[in-house]
């Protein structure tokens, strides 16, 4: 009796370790090799938008979309440790006296669930969100983090990456895009799927003006050193 109690113990033990060791291994060979797609672009793709995902490294990508980035998603990129604290309390404030709800997910955080989990608001989404954070947190470099992200993140429908984003609004390749684009594209991050780059209404043009000012602030206080250097 002991012994089959023994060796229960031993199968749950294993499956556990089996179970944490498989988002260390998938962070681990995300490191070195570009992520495949993700469970949004397969669910996307089955609902029948095309999947247009084109890997760039970073050499390949204009530092204005980086800029753009941070300037837009995530201003304290590169002094936080995969969640800026200050940007959850203020959005948890902002959500508390009503309107539209808004995020304070960090670029981590973000590229944590483009790339190992499913859209959606669930509990137990957030909490393998955290996860993961720390992991890529703990084992890519802030640069390896910003390649990814810009690499999966989607910008219209069935266009992931910001080479395929590009090509799509501008017909040029990453690494040639302008300032005023860049931001433009950041722009169109909260709804890729409302919003236009190439021909923006009223809101992606004053959002993408705001930003791109933000950009200079990136630029001349360093907020960009740990992606770029200087």
């Amino acid at each position: 009796m002991a012994t089959g109690r023994k060796s229960w113990r031993r199968v749950v033990l294993t499956a556990l370790l089996i179970l944490a060791l498989i988002p260390v291994a998938g962070v681990l060979i995300v490191a070195i090799v570009p992520p495949p797609p993700s469970i949004l672009m397969l669910r996307q793709l089955a609902r029948g938008d095309g999947m247009d995902y084109q890997w760039r490294g970073l050499n390949q990508i204009s530092p204005n979309l980086v800029n753009a980035a941070i300037a837009a998603e995530d201003a304290r990129f590169c002094s936080h440790h995969g969640f800026d604290m200050e940007a959850i309390q203020k959005a948890l404030d902002h959500n508390a006296e009503g309107g539209r709800l808004r995020g304070g997910s960090t670029i981590s955080q973000q590229t944590a669930k483009n790339v190992f989990l499913w859209p959606g608001r669930d509990w137990i989404r957030k909490g393998l969100e955290a996860g993961y954070t720390v992991l890529i947190e703990a084992v890519w470099s802030k640069r390896r983090i910003m390649e990814v992200y810009l690499n999966v993140v989607e910008w219209a429908p069935g266009v992931y990456g910001a080479q395929a984003a590009s090509r799509h609004w501008f017909g040029k390749d990453a690494r040639d895009l302008s300032p005023r684009e860049a931001a433009r594209l950041a722009a169109i991050l909260p709804a890729p799927r409302r919003y236009e780059a190439a021909a923006p209404g009223p809101y992606v043009r004053r959002r993408a003006s705001r930003i791109q000012a933000a950009m200079g602030t990136v630029r001349n206080e360093g907020l960009n050193t740990c992606v770029v250097g200087r």
